[in-house]
């Protein structure tokens, strides 16, 4: 198991990657630098197998709701890259909509913002949200450490991997942090084609997409990641709620800065056309609508981000129909299917770790 392991591991590895835009060729070229050593990871937390596989397992396991009954899988489902298909999930403890789409979880070991509004700004920090929130999992932390401490399987799992007696919240993070890291999406048609030295070829309209994208996209959706790590107002609304705590505020709710009102972070494009809804409210049912909306549904603001304003004055990103349609072809060779269905992210119970 162990060798498969960082088998795998090797080949999936993404590099940290500059976010110039690039040609297919050009990117062909720079291949020998298309793969990092490791996945990125803090000093408290190293990535070791046995971590991964707790993670995992945690990943999982609905003794981390309230009720018993939820994962974090129930809203991160692996055949849909790790999203759960709605717009607004009800599936929480309380039934009530949550006020935010939820993500994708793809290359999240290279983000350093994490949630739309990058309220988090590591994946061990961002796990206890979802835990606790009584629309979420609605979990008591230490609720939570006795439901563990009470399974000898997970007690001897924590001392293995953390050389701890005792398991604390901390380490569940961490865990769980170790395993979403390993989450990396790298073997869609477009790698293929980048990796094939010429064996592999985009249809005439992918390839029609892609120069497109380029030229229309790749300003906030660049490099191999597909996303600037920023955040971007891309003109959804023309005006927001008052108050801090509204989440509709988007990045301005952490930065209390008005020129940050509507900005959200920049979704990576990876198995894009298997992860809607979107936005950050889901409001988009599917890519034709989002193509449309920045064709002709951008709304002016006093934050609305420059990219989407003209030398004229004009906003949005002008797309005739041909273009949208080329666009999505191209969008479709992000799709991995070898992320949707391997095994080492699958769930591990009736299985053998």
């Amino acid at each position: 198991m162990k060798e498969i392991f960082f088998y795998i591991i090797a080949v999936l590895l993404l590099g940290q990657l500059a976010c110039q835009k690039q040609s297919v060729s050009e990117q062909q070229a720079f291949s020998s630098v298309y793969w990092a050593d490791s996945i990125p990871y803090p000093e408290r937390n190293p990535i070791s197998q046995e971590g991964v596989e707790l993670g995992r397992m945690l990943f999982y396991d609905p003794a981390l709701s309230a009720k018993d009954n939820l994962s974090c899988a129930s809203c991160h489902m692996q055949h849909i890259a790790f999203t759960d298909g709605l717009a607004l999930s009800n599936r929480g403890n309380s039934g009530k909509a949550l006020k935010r789409h939820s993500p994708a979880l793809i290359n999240l070991a290279w983000h350093e913002g994490l949630f739309w509004d990058g309220g988090a700004k590591n994946l061990e920090s961002l796990t206890f949200a979802p835990l606790t929130h009584p629309d979420e999992m609605a979990i008591d932390l230490p609720e939570l450490v006795k439901k563990l401490e009470d399974r000898y399987d997970y007690r001897a799992r924590f001392k293995q991997v953390f050389k701890v007696d005792t398991i604390h919240a901390a380490f569940i993070a961490r865990a769980l942090a170790q395993f979403q890291r390993t989450l990396i999406s790298d073997n869609a048609k477009y790698d293929q084609v980048l990796k094939s030295d010429g064996q592999l070829q985009f249809t005439e309209l992918e390839l029609r997409g892609e120069v497109l994208f380029e030229e229309k996209c790749s300003n906030c959706h660049s490099g191999l990641f597909f996303t600037d790590f920023d955040y971007h107002n891309n003109g959804l609304d023309s005006t927001f709620p008052e108050g801090p705590e509204e989440v509709a505020q988007g990045r301005a709710r952490i930065t209390l800065n008005a020129e940050d009102l509507g900005r959200f972070k920049t979704p990576t494009l990876r198995n894009v056309a298997l992860t809607a809804p979107y936005m950050h409210d889901g409001r988009f049912s599917d890519l034709e609508a989002v193509l449309e909306h920045y064709n002709s549904g951008v709304q002016r603001s006093p934050s609305l981000d420059k990219l989407l304003i003209d030398e004229h004055g004009n906003v949005g990103i002008p797309l005739n129909k041909d273009d949208k349609q080329a666009l999505i072809a191209f969008l479709n060779t992000l799709t991995d299917s070898s992320f949707l269905t391997n095994p080492m992210w699958s769930n591990p119970f009736n299985q053998d770790l």
